[in-house]
Formats: structure tokens, C-alpha cells, sequence
């Protein structure tokens, strides 16, 4: 099946949703529901798009959004907590003390984005700042996601030069998600180590290749891509669509695997786990995964529905066998403009490789290259 075309970019539901705070987090429809108010948790993904979008668009046309969800983040952090609040009503006030281990380890993940790759100083210098004063919370983490994310975030800002903190923080998180995966047999029918697949699988062998890849651990790599291997393996049907596990009863190890309710976080997280594990194997198996689950926003997937809108930019936040859910969410739309972006990326990291390998293997005629 020929590769679907990459969507150009589209703002129109991505500012329709977004309020004086921030990116709402439901929608009734395409409008913004209000009543549920913004978190920390979409608030970390929309800064995320904007740097992403930005190499298309520019900076100027993402600045003001980029800075307003930068100064969301900075009034979320409870320094008497050590870490973030999430949830913040319609009026801009707090509705808890902290949040989810799953909302540090996103807030961190963006923080650390931002802080290698943001083309504004200030910004960038904010967001370094920020990621500091909420670091020593990642000492604290468990949740085998929200590990993750947090060590994503130090590899991010730690692409962009050493830190002895952050090397700190780095090396405990890879510890301990080498302890989530220790004893799991990665050649079984279960290498996973919980008891359910639940949500946002592919994030946790994102983390391991990526942690593999800056310690040069090849046993960390390894396991990784054997996960990522069998999560796709999974997750495509005979017909070679992308087939992610519902959410309308997730998949308990022998149990019988929820068919429905299928989510974009699950698309959007095998894209950017398989565009990472491009990057270390070159290996195009990777780049057809990541080709896969994107066409399942465009309607190759087993109901055959278009669960993206190429024309505003916004994604439906389910998808059923009969239906998509007509709701078009912060999660959901945030997830598809990530996955555009991404993909972007990958396919010119492909055509790349392709280009390297036709002139690496191109005859030499006299010690010039024909």
C-alpha cells in the first residue's frame, strides 16, 4: 500500500481550543468544553507542537502560543510540593496540590525539549531553569511511564550539551527502567512487565532504545527493540493495518484483547518509538510501522474511518467499529499534529539513508566516485 501524503500543517482546530490559559482539555465537538478546564498534561504536549511546527512555519507563527504554554508551566510548579500541579479550572485556579507521576514526567519531557531546542533564548533559558528546579522530583518516580518521560526529558536537554544534574537524573531513571524490564523474557509471548497493555505502550521501549543509544548500552538497546518488535507485531493485522489495543478494556496477558475504543495516543507513541529505532538500526521495517500507524488517522485501519482532520488540524478522540467519536480533545488533536511532524522527520531521515547507501554502493572507477 503507497505510503499516505504527509498533511500539511493546519492550526484551525488547535486555536479554536485553546483559551487564555492554554489548550483546553475536552471539546464538545469541535468546540471547547469549558467546564473540564486545562492540565499541565496537553498544556506539555501543545509546547512540544509548536516546536515541532515550527520548522515549517517558523518561529514568529508559534512564538505566542510557545510562550504562553511556557508561562503555564512555570505558574504549574508547587515548589512545596517538588513538582506540578495538573488540573486548573476555567477561572485559571488550581484544582489540585500535585499532580500525576504521568503529568511530572510529561511536564519534564516537554521542559527538556524546550530546553535544547526552543530558537528563543528566553524561552529556551526558562525552560532549563524550570526543568532544574523540578528535576529532583524524578528521583521520586515509579510509574514505569512516567519514568519514561522523565528520562526522555533528560536525554533531550542532555543532547544539547552535559550537565552533571541532569546526568545524575538520567542515569537513575535508566536504572530504574532497567529494573521495570529485568526478569521479563523478551523472546516470550509476554516481554512486557505489567499484566495489561494498557495506554501509550510504545513510550516505554522509546525510552529503553533511547536510553541504549546515548550509554551505548547494546543489552538496553536490544531490549527495547525486541519490545517495540512485538508491540507492532501485535498491532497489525494480516492486512498489514495498524490495530491498536482499545481502550474499551485494554488486554490483560491471557485475557481476551479489547478490539474498540482504539486511541491516537497509541498511534502517535508507536510513531515516535519507531522513528527513534529508524534512527539507531536504519532498518526500514521501523519506517513501515511508523507509515502504518499513521495511515490509521487517514482511514487505513480496521473500520475503515477517518478518525484525523487534514482540513483544520484536529483529531477525533476515539475510534469504534461503526464510528468515531465526534469529540475532537486536546490529547487526541495534539497527538495527530505530533505524528504529522514526526513523520515529516522520519521520511527525510529515510530518503537520507537511501541517497547514503546508493553513493556508498555506487562502482569507483580510478578512485572517482561515478
Amino acid at each position: 500500500m503507497p505510503d499516505r501524503p504527509i498533511a500539511p500543517i493546519s492550526r484551525l482546530h488547535l486555536e479554536r481550543i485553546t483559551g487564555p490559559y492554554g489548550i483546553w482539555q475536552h471539546a464538545d465537538g469541535v468546540a471547547p468544553d469549558e467546564v473540564y478546564g486545562t492540565c499541565v498534561d496537553d498544556v506539555a504536549r501543545a509546547l512540544t507542537v509548536d516546536l515541532l511546527q515550527r520548522h515549517q512555519l517558523g518561529w514568529e507563527a508559534v512564538a505566542d502560543t510557545a510562550r504562553r504554554s511556557m508561562a503555564y508551566l512555570v505558574a504549574a510548579f508547587n515548589p512545596e510540593a517538588g513538582g506540578f500541579h495538573d488540573f486548573r479550572n476555567a477561572e485559571g485556579a488550581w484544582l489540585d496540590t500535585i499532580g500525576s507521576q504521568d503529568c511530572q514526567g510529561r511536564a519534564l519531557m516537554s521542559l527538556g525539549i524546550a530546553a535544547s531546542q526552543a530558537p528563543e533564548v528566553r524561552l529556551r533559558s526558562e525552560a532549563r531553569a524550570l526543568f532544574g528546579a523540578a528535576l529532583p522530583a524524578a528521583h521520586r518516580l515509579s510509574s514505569p511511564r512516567a519514568i519514561a518521560s522523565a528520562l526522555l526529558g533528560c536525554d533531550a536537554v542532555l543532547a544539547g550539551g552535559a550537565d552533571p544534574e541532569t546526568e545524575r537524573a538520567f542515569s537513575h531513571l535508566v536504572g530504574r527502567l532497567r529494573r521495570v524490564f529485568s526478569g521479563i523474557d523478551i523472546d516470550g509471548d509476554w516481554p512486557w512487565p505489567e499484566p495489561e497493555l494498557t495506554y501509550e505502550n510504545a513510550l516505554l521501549p522509546h525510552a529503553l532504545i533511547a536510553a541504549g543509544r546515548r550509554t551505548q548500552d547494546l543489552g538496553l538497546r536490544r531490549v527495547g527493540l525486541s519490545v517495540l518488535d512485538w508491540l507492532i507485531a501485535i498491532q497489525t493485522s494480516r492486512q498489514g493495518l495498524f490495530t491498536p489495543v482499545g481502550s474499551d478494556g485494554w488486554w490483560s496477558r491471557g485475557g481476551t484483547r479489547s478490539r474498540w475504543d482504539q486511541q491516537p495516543i497509541e498511534a502517535t507513541a508507536l510513531i515516535l518509538a519507531a522513528a527513534v529505532a529508524f534512527e539507531v538500526t536504519e532498518d526500514a521495517a521501523y519506517r513501515r510501522a511508523a507509515e502504518a500507524a499513521y495511515a490509521w488517522f487517514l482511514g487505513d485501519n480496521e473500520a475503515g474511518l477517518v478518525v484525523a482532520d487534514v482540513a483544520t488540524g484536529g483529531c477525533h478522540d476515539g475510534l469504534s467499529e461503526a464510528e468515531v467519536n465526534l469529540n475532537q480533545g486536546a490529547e487526541s488533536t495534539l497527538m495527530w499534529l505530533t505524528a504529522v511532524e514526526t513523520m515529516r522527520g522520519l521520511r527525510a531521515r529515510s530518503t537520507a539513508v537511501r541517497a547514503r547507501r546508493t553513493r556508498d554502493s555506487a562502482p569507483v572507477l580510478m578512485g572517482v566516485r561515478s
